[in-house]
This record gives C-alpha cells, sequence and structure tokens, in this order.
C-alpha cells in the first residue's frame, strides 16, 4: 500500500505543490538576500525572521517529500520527530509512511500559529490527523519535554542555526539506526561538523544538494 498515490492524499499533495510553485512574495526577496542569508545562520534573530517569513511557504521539494516517505518506510518507523511543520507538505509524507507501517505518532513543532492552522486543515482533509501531534510555539521549548521512549526518525527542516540544539534535544531517544534527515543543512556548518565527526556516533552524508543524511550508531 502506497498512501501518497491514493485519494485523498495523492490530489492533496498536487494541489499543495502547484500552490507552493506559483505562490508568490515579497518575503522571497528577502529570504535570497544578503541579509537574509545572515539571518538564516542566526541563533538568536530566528523567531523574528522566520516570522516575517511566514506567507512564504517554504517547502521540502516533491523529490525529497518521496525520499522522507522511503526513508520511514524502509525503518519502519513508529515515532518521528519534525522541526519545522511549515505548512505541512513534509508532515503529510511522514504520516502517510506511518500510516503504511502500521500506525505511529508524528510529532511536529511550528512556532508560526498561522502555519499551524493551515498544516492541521490539510493533514485532516488528507485523513492523517490522527497520526500527528502539532506543538505551538519555539522548538527549543516545544520538543524540550515528553518525547517518546524511542525515536526512529527525525527531520531537521526549521530555522537552520537551531539544528545542533534540536538534535541535542532528541538525542538521547534516537534509537541505533535512528535516521535524521536535515534539509538545506549546508546553512549550518556546526551542524555537519557534529554529524560527520568520526567520534560523533553518527554516520553521515551528503544525500543531495539539500539533505544531509545521518544514522545514529549507537
Amino acid at each position: 500500500m502506497n498512501t501518497l498515490t491514493t485519494p485523498p492524499l495523492a490530489a492533496l499533495l498536487d494541489r499543495l505543490f502547484q500552490e507552493a510553485d506559483v505562490t508568490t512574495s515579497s518575503s522571497t526577496t528577502e529570504l535570497l538576500s544578503e541579509e537574509g542569508e545572515r539571518l538564516m545562520r542566526s541563533k538568536t534573530e530566528y523567531l523574528d525572521f522566520y516570522g516575517r517569513l511566514k506567507d512564504l511557504w517554504l517547502p521540502v521539494s516533491r523529490e525529497t517529500g518521496k525520499l522522507l516517505y522511503m526513508l520511514a518506510r524502509a525503518c519502519r518507523a513508529r515515532t518521528i520527530v519534525e522541526f519545522g511543520t511549515s505548512f505541512g507538505i513534509s508532515s503529510l509524507h511522514l504520516a502517510a509512511a506511518l500510516k503504511d507501517n502500521g500506525g505511529g505518532r508524528l510529532i511536529t513543532s511550528e512556532f508560526e500559529p498561522s502555519k499551524v492552522a493551515r498544516a492541521r486543515e490539510h493533514l485532516t482533509a488528507a485523513g492523517l490527523i490522527d497520526l500527528v501531534e502539532i506543538r505551538e510555539g519555539d522548538a527549543l521549548e516545544t520538543l524540550a519535554t515528553d518525547l517518546p521512549e524511542t525515536i526512529d526518525l527525525l527531520l531537521l527542516d526549521g530555522a537552520k542555526a537551531l539544528y545542533p540544539d534540536i538534535l541535542h534535544l532528541v538525542e538521547n531517544r534516537l534509537c541505533a539506526g535512528a535516521l535524521i534527515v536535515a534539509d538545506d543543512a549546508d546553512y549550518c556548518p556546526e551542524y555537519l561538523g557534529r554529524v560527520r565527526s568520526s567520534d560523533s556516533g553518527y554516520m553521515s552524508i551528503p544525500l543531495t544538494e539539500e539533505v544531509e543524511l545521518s544514522m545514529r550508531l549507537a
């Protein structure tokens, strides 16, 4: 069974990706500016910066979405944590994998209320909301407590500068063999240095131009 290719999710994803492709925002220029590049790397200004980008989709690509589904299915994930819900496109792929794995729980965190509302609408329309817990607020707080005993897969796709901090929050819950997918990790050299270090307890490779894939060794 592949929930990605069956109703209602298949049509919903097509619509959402099309909306993301054609929707324009004045924030796009800000994101691509020199100042935007600096703010994407900031650990102190991320709330204000991403608040100004609240109308921007910032989705994973179609290929990365499929990759997330495949990885979650391959490792038979039952517990997944996601940093950066946005409008819920990546959440839909991960929740679909949980459904096809026989069930589970996706905990996803997003600080922008309008994006939380839209993501909830999309997950409900897909019939996947029962598998997802959306935590609204700063992930440094929302993911600091009440996590599953073990985590099978972690997606990092929020404020790039916080990748090491979020990894630290969940690290003791990552089971051996757990997968960590970091989108646009090049914006955080500190994170890449951490997971690529020979004594880090991880094996890590740049899987695509956008994605760093790591595995927890112990």
